[in-house]
């Protein structure tokens, strides 16, 4: 592979991982129902609107989830990927297994921002307890759904709270089925952003 390939390469994953990323984080806080007027969730519309909306005339919303920005995300994994396999002069694969791709890498994302957003939200707890910065109430707004169930199941331990420690034997567990998944498919990891 030459440099300008490698580079070319680099300079795409970055840019579609940081649109992914933001893609999804509109897609969770929509899911949660977070503080649509809070600024870093008027960003992230304002940054995603553009192939959002024009999708949504032809992908309605399924039972408060926002199905355009899903698909959206997969298409541009899937649109990533092909990318990639140009870039580097590789074959490309049946339209199934792109697709397959494609899913597993917007699964594995999200399943990273749910590891980076717990394990801010635990240094936050520490460094910046009742902060009301907006990142911080996002974050919470993000986690809190996810934790609320483990700590119904653990008892009360004194003011600590131990259901992040659950969540992150989820969260590795998920990310074991899925290196496992993308595996048994076929996928070399560095085509997609996410696992």
């Amino acid at each position: 592979m030459s440099a300008i390939n490698e580079i070319l390469g680099y300079l795409v994953q970055t840019f579609l991982s940081l649109y992914l990323v933001a893609m999804l984080l509109r897609f969770l806080l929509q899911l949660v129902r977070a503080d649509f007027y809070n600024p870093i969730s008027q960003f992230l519309v304002k940054v995603t609107n553009p192939l959002v909306i024009p999708l949504r005339r032809v992908i309605p919303g399924l039972g408060g989830l926002d199905m355009a920005s899903l698909v959206l995300a997969v298409l541009l994994q899937l649109a990533g990927i092909v990318l990639l396999l140009k870039i580097n002069g590789l074959a490309l694969p049946g339209v199934f297994t792109l697709l397959l791709w494609s899913v597993l890498g917007v699964i594995g994302l999200l399943v990273n921002i749910y590891f980076f957003a717990l394990l801010g939200m635990i240094i936050l707890s520490w460094v910046a307890a009742g902060s009301r910065h907006p990142a911080i109430y996002l974050l919470y707004q993000i986690t809190e759904p996810v934790m609320a169930p483990f700590r119904k199941v653990l008892p009360a331990m004194g003011g600590m709270d131990f259901s992040p420690i659950l969540v992150f034997i989820l969260i590795n567990i998920i990310q074991i089925a899925l290196r496992h998944m993308a595996q048994a498919a076929g996928l070399h990891p560095a085509l997609v952003i996410g696992i």
